[in-house]
């Protein structure tokens, strides 16, 4: 069982950066995907970037050209970043971390990104 845990969350002005962090409980290897979905109030979960073992990476297109994913595998731990810059009203969301490897599926607690003025 791999347990998520997010971090980086905040408020930031539009057109600001912010780093979102997710470290999984284990170094995570072989086939999988890890990444980042988001929620905005009254809106179903939509997809904003993930990431393969192999490396190869997947956006949305809202953020495309905005936003960078980002894997360290570490001995012990695997983190997956998920660099936000030139933040507009609409990125705000509650932001969340997901694995996938096969057919096993986990899901971190939850950051909330705020753009705001």
């Amino acid at each position: 069982q791999v347990q998520l845990v997010e971090s980086g969350g905040g408020l930031v002005q539009p057109g600001g950066s912010l780093r979102l962090s997710c470290e999984a409980s284990s170094r995570i290897v072989g086939i999988y995907t890890m990444g980042w979905y988001r929620q905005a109030p009254g809106k179903q979960r939509e997809l904003v970037a993930v990431i393969t073992g192999g490396g190869s990476t997947n956006y949305a297109d809202s953020v495309n050209g905005r936003f960078t994913i980002s894997r360290d595998s570490a001995e012990t731990k695997t983190t997956v970043y998920l660099q936000m810059n030139s933040l507009k009203s609409e990125d705000t969301a509650v932001y969340y971390c997901t694995i996938q490897i096969e057919s096993y599926n986990s899901w971190g607690q939850g950051t909330q990104v705020t753009v705001s003025s």
